[in-house]
């Protein structure tokens, strides 16, 4: 929020407003929620392309000679091995082990970026400044610069036409410069895509760009049941600062045989997760949402962290932390739904995995 109290908005927010966007307050930003609707602008993105707003998300730059030592305290990955170049998914966990954010590492250049949720910003800088040590210099980039993404299938000949960069040689998780630009290979959709840092000032120019190429601009409305579909976690949602990354399943973005960071000596004494993160698959059409109550075998087991309808799967589908012995694909367990008990079956995550062309 900004200091009046009021929403902040991104540079963006004159172009949502032309576009008919339905403006929502998103953790103290003035986001787009929806365009033309959730449904038509989701399957825009997993069957051609689409346009996000990112700009709310925290940028921060890590500069100084002592920034990766800095970085290897904080991050849950082996930042050493990390080479210029490479984007990582990680986290900032507490001494518990429990996060406090989940973020990304673009690696390399003169000095490393962090992109980290726009609603933990804040308290990712004073806590990351709470751990300094050494010349390392912390830099908010998120009021300067501008996150522009493009994600589905035709994302490379889309940026090959508006911007006139060809990224096809990009791995996915890299980045790099093409031209004037800054781009990573990078997404949150489950589709193939990239996201474009801008100076803040040129944002509205380069989405103009990409609007009058006829890219359907995405709200976050579709945003969420891509990010569900593709069993992407959504902090406040799926993790916390009450959950490990081993119980959201996440151990790929851990590495607990590396040099030691924040929370790692609770992670390794800590027992194999009595639960995880499951996926959930309705009988019915009806619509499980976060706080919703899981049963088996009429027993309390879990609660819905998100929930939705899928349009690619033509179910309404939902993630839960269930009893490690429940995750068995196929168990049956009901959802509490405002009342009424509705059928559900365990589903293997992700729901929706993107065929790689």
């Amino acid at each position: 929020m900004s200091g009046s109290g009021k929403p902040e908005r991104t540079p963006l927010y004159d172009a949502h407003v032309r576009l008919k966007a339905r403006m929502v307050d998103f953790h103290g930003w003035e986001m787009p929620i929806q365009y033309a609707g959730i449904i038509e602008e989701h399957l825009a993105v997993r069957t051609r392309v689409g346009l996000f707003d990112l700009s709310h998300m925290g940028r921060v730059r890590v500069k100084g000679k002592d920034r990766r030592a800095f970085l290897q305290k904080v991050l849950t990955i082996n930042v050493d091995q990390v080479p210029a170049g490479k984007c990582r998914y990680t986290f900032y966990l507490n001494e518990k082990g429990t996060i406090i954010d989940d973020l990304i590492l673009y690696a390399g250049g003169p000095d490393d970026l962090l992109v980290v949720n726009a609603s933990n910003r804040p308290k990712d800088l004073e806590w990351m400044r709470a751990h300094l040590q050494g010349d390392v210099t912390l830099v908010d980039e998120t009021y300067t610069t501008s996150l522009i993404a493009i994600q589905g299938p035709r994302s490379v000949e889309t940026m090959k036409r508006v911007l006139e960069v060809d990224p096809s040689a990009m791995g996915y998780y890299t980045h790099t410069t093409l031209g004037e630009f800054f781009i990573s290979r990078t997404g949150y959709t489950g589709e193939d895509g990239f996201e474009i840092f801008v100076p803040a000032a040129r944002a509205v120019e380069i989405w103009n760009r990409f609007i009058d190429a006829n890219i359907a601009p995405v709200g976050l409305g579709a945003r969420d049941t891509l990010r569900t579909e593709a069993a992407m976690p959504l902090y406040g949602n799926d993790i916390d600062d009450q959950t490990t990354p081993l119980e959201a399943g996440l151990s790929f973005a851990v590495e607990l045989e590396g040099p030691d960071f924040i929370g790692k000596s609770a992670l390794k004494e800590a027992q194999k997760p009595a639960r995880r993160l499951s996926g959930l698959v309705m009988e019915s059409k009806r619509i499980p949402r976060q706080g919703f109550e899981v049963f088996h075998e009429g027993k309390k087991v879990g609660v819905v962290t998100s929930g939705t309808w899928s349009p690619a799967l033509e179910k309404a589908i939902a993630m839960a932390y269930l009893p490690t012995e429940l995750r068995k694909e196929g168990t049956a367990v009901e959802i509490d739904i405002r009342g009424r008990r509705e059928k559900a079956a365990v589903a293997k995550l992700p729901f929706y995995r993107r065929k790689k062309s």
